[in-house]
């Protein structure tokens, strides 16, 4: 039996069977740190604190906090924003917002701290509640869609820098599509982007045809969802469009760029993915990562502005990720 075969029999047994990974559990890491809650853009801003707030107080309610190992942000972490963004760009967040260029340093030294975590063998995979988001920024000087550095795109240059990996996969199933990773790896076939997203969101980009470019080209898949796309919809774009091209790139690492904007009921959003959709995906990621990387799968908070369901779906993933 080919190997994609057997992967896609293997996600098949987990959807029929429920949460039973190909393990018995899991060692789950989790960045949570109040100073996320001190990023304010102005009071009525949907990329609130109150979302990291939330966050945090569901997890307790739900007895996760206990059950996973917390991850403390990396210290001395400026350095490693050049691996994707310009010192131009670093200099001008800097100038224009000096407390905001700290505020999403920090998201970044969360998820470098996880990369250090799960390669030392301390952890198999992580959450990292953190904000601002990151997969909209690019090299512009300034915010772009609520963002300032590229925090999976610099974790995965990271990744691939210090812990001598080629392969990495990020999967991005935010409602709106993650143009700052398009950017970042766009000629690299070593990166393998797959995002689910409305293309006529913000900030219009992602349309299918953009499949990458030179070396990179067939490694940037994008997947139009419309207003209204449910679950069976979203599983079905990652059984068609990632499962296929998955096994021959197999990856070394696998980040999630988890925007739950996509989710019912949000502010900026009209899809209607559940939280036992967005469990569905994440078994779906374990799978593949248990048979190409020893089940190394980093999440990043981006989207998701309907406080409480963000919260819901934020924690349905990490209950997840732990079994």
């Amino acid at each position: 039996m080919k190997r994609r075969q057997f992967i896609t029999l293997s996600i098949m047994m987990v959807l029929a069977k429920g949460s039973h990974a190909m393990r018995a559990s899991r060692r789950t890491g989790l960045v949570l740190d109040d100073r996320f809650s001190q990023h304010l853009i102005h009071q009525a801003h949907p990329e609130s604190p109150a979302r990291y707030q939330a966050i945090s107080e569901h997890l307790l309610e739900h007895n996760v906090v206990s059950s996973v190992s917390k991850i403390i942000p990396k210290k001395d972490c400026e350095k490693w924003l050049t691996l994707v963004h310009s010192q131009q760009h670093i200099d001008s967040i800097k100038a224009k917002q000096p407390k905001t260029h700290q505020h999403a340093l920090l998201a970044t030294a969360g998820v470098l701290a996880t990369v250090d975590a799960v390669f030392s063998g301390e952890i198999d995979n992580a959450f990292c509640a953190s904000r601002p988001p990151g997969h909209h920024a690019r090299d512009t000087g300034k915010e772009e869609g609520f963002c300032y550095y590229n925090h999976v795109a610099i974790a995965a240059r990271y990744a691939q820098k210090h812990y001598d990996i080629k392969k990495v996969l990020i999967v991005d199933w935010d409602y709106h599509h993650g143009n700052g990773i398009e950017w970042a790896f766009y000629s690299d076939p070593d990166v393998l982007y797959f995002s689910t997203h409305d293309m006529f969101a913000y900030p219009g980009s992602g349309s299918p045809s953009k499949i990458g470019e030179a070396a990179g080209e067939g490694f940037n898949i994008n997947v139009h969802l419309a207003c209204g796309a449910t679950d069976s919809d979203i599983v079905q774009a990652f059984e068609q469009k990632l499962l296929p091209i998955v096994d021959d790139f197999s990856p070394e690492l696998i980040f999630i760029s988890a925007g739950f904007d996509s989710r019912q009921d949000d502010l900026l959003g009209c899809h209607q993915i559940s939280d036992q959709g967005f469990v569905t995906l994440t078994e779906m990621l374990k799978v593949i990562a248990d048979q190409h990387c020893d089940g190394k799968v980093i999440s990043v908070l981006e989207g998701g502005y309907n406080i409480q369901g963000n919260a819901s779906a934020a924690t349905a993933h990490i209950k997840s990720l732990m079994t």
